[in-house]
């Protein structure tokens, strides 16, 4: 006769630092998990209670004595259903990041992750000490092996696990998004089921902390390498998943919705939407300010922030100068009003020229250069942030990765703000990305999409006059910040030797920029932030 085993994946979107929080959310999972599926137990994201990633929070006492006052009430207040989740645990060897099983409120079993990844935007190795132990668990009358995270892209803990008697693979993750992480996921379980020969059941974290962005996409793969059941991505949801085991116990994943895998194009606007949304609300901004100059980085900033927070929570500010042209402010204007959003127009003339003014004698028998160019673009900042700091309100600046990588933005002036929607979205993707949100329903102006790009600061300017043209740009921009290329491979790949040369100058020295720049949000393997962190001064030239 076949048992029955009912788990549901909790894809939900915690709170980093907010333990109390974190701890009724899951109290009330585990609650309708139980009711409303008759679940036998309840999976949780990797450092559930903590959330991921907690960073140098995990160095202080106070957080640990919150967490075990949360395990504490958890197990206190959740009966008939067993509740496996994430937590950092301090113990007297040191830190651990580990999975517990809480039933009929005691904690019957814990697991401590074995592989610490210590690359691109983790560090896990500075807080925590690996666990050398498998873990392995009944049930419901099942063996379940724990693993977490990143534990799944190496062979061993798996491994360990099905030797210790596991005949299916629980693992808790937190795996932030990057375009096309959903099929590199999938290629490595398939890699863990080949080896092993048991189905897994991945659980993925929902939400956005800062620069990271985790997009879900829970799923289960079947011990034949087969996905039975996938989730959607950047949608929270209790997922139930019913296993079958026959009598000579092996675990069958029963089929069910699989969600189809999202566009590189549609996955990258959710991540936007979802990182700028909850690092508005996590945050506690009563609303956002973005400056609208009838480009198309503010425009599609526009849209993806009245997509994450709503119109009603959004104010456009144009601030024309006399290089700006009719019609931009005629598109800004336009896309203001398909968009139902609030705007203002504060022209920058009076403060640009109180400025020259105010230097005319410092700048006697100088000739105008970029110093002019970006007093404007200060004028404009300071007019932001006044307005941020009347209203409480958080500026949401508008630069793109090519831009900020070669230093085509101005301190103070443009980079001004607190968060930013396409910090990682280079300009080639800014278009592909514009046409995307149209074909949702036109909101941007297709004027906007169609000319050329300009920051008008000065007369009949135009990016070409200063940038290669963006694809060139972005090509050799990824092959050196993304895939570390050096200047000779780059050329060899058939580009422009002085082209590759001025472009990798521009990046190094424009290094200071970037560290005095707002978060934003992450959609790359090689974001600027915590995941590129090069030396300011260095002596490093080309390669």
């Amino acid at each position: 006769m076949s048992q029955r085993l009912c788990l549901v994946i909790a894809q939900l979107n915690f709170l980093v630092g907010d333990v109390s929080g974190n701890t009724q959310k899951i109290i009330d999972a585990a609650g309708r998990a139980r009711d409303e599926h008759q679940a036998d137990a309840i999976l949780f994201p990797e450092l559930t209670l903590s959330g991921y990633p907690p960073e140098d929070l995990l160095l202080r006492p106070g957080l640990h004595r919150r967490v075990e006052h949360a395990l504490s009430r958890i197990q206190s207040q959740v009966k008939g259903i067993d509740v496996i989740l994430g937590f950092p645990e301090s113990t007297e060897k040191g830190l651990f990041n580990a999975a517990t099983v809480l039933r009929g409120g005691k904690r019957i079993a814990t697991y401590h992750k074995s592989q610490l990844p210590n690359y691109s935007v983790f560090d896990e190795k500075r807080y925590f000490i690996a666990g050398d132990k498998p873990c392995v668990v009944d049930i419901a009358g099942v063996s379940v092996g724990l693993t977490i995270c990143e534990d799944i892209w190496h062979s061993k803990p798996a491994m360990d696990a099905k030797h210790a008697g596991a005949r299916l693979i629980l693992n808790l993750n937190a795996s932030p998004f990057h375009r096309a992480k959903s099929s590199e996921r999938e290629v490595e379980l398939q890699k863990r089921v080949q080896e092993t020969g048991l189905p897994i059941v991945y659980a993925n974290l929902m939400g956005g902390q800062d620069e990271l962005v985790f997009d879900g996409g829970s799923l289960v793969m079947t011990a034949t390498g087969d996905v039975s059941q996938r989730f959607p991505i950047f949608e929270e949801g209790l997922y139930p998943v019913t296993f079958l085991i026959d009598d000579s116990g092996k675990v069958t994943p029963q089929a069910g919705d699989c969600a189809p895998i999202a566009s590189d194009v549609e996955s990258v606007y959710q991540a936007l939407v979802l990182g700028v949304r909850d690092y508005v609300r996590k945050n506690g901004f009563p609303g956002v300010l973005i400056g609208l100059s009838g480009g198309i980085d503010s425009a599609l900033t526009l849209a993806i922030t009245v997509d994450a927070i709503g119109a009603e929570n959004v104010e456009a500010v144009m601030m024309p100068s006399r290089y700006t042209m009719d019609m931009s402010v005629e598109d800004a204007r336009e896309q203001t009003d398909n968009q139902g959003v609030k705007h203002r127009v504060l022209p920058i003339e009076p403060a640009f020229n109180a400025f020259l003014a105010t230097l005319q004698d410092a700048f006697d028998g100088t000739t105008p250069d970029a110093t002019e160019e970006n007093i404007q673009a200060r004028c404009r900042g300071v007019l932001l942030m006044a307005l941020s700091n009347k209203g409480h309100k958080v500026v949401i600046t508008t630069g793109n990765k090519s831009e900020m990588a070669v230093g085509y933005a101005t301190l103070y002036g443009d980079m001004a703000g607190g968060y930013s929607a396409l910090k990682d979205v280079p300009k080639t993707l800014v278009y592909a990305l514009s046409h995307y949100r149209n074909r949702l329903s036109p909101v941007i102006p297709q004027r906007v999409i169609d000319r050329p790009p300009s920051a008008e600061l000065a007369e009949d300017q135009q990016d070409s006059d200063s940038l290669p043209p963006y694809d060139v740009l972005d090509a050799i921009l990824e092959k050196y910040i993304e895939q570390d290329q050096c200047a000779e491979d780059i050329v060899a790949a058939g580009y422009d030797a002085n082209t590759v040369e001025r472009v990798i100058m521009l990046v190094n020295r424009n290094e200071y920029k970037r560290r005095q720049a707002a978060p934003g949000v992450r959609i790359t393997q090689r974001a600027f932030g915590r995941d590129r962190r090069y030396p300011i001064t260095s002596g490093y030239d080309r390669s």
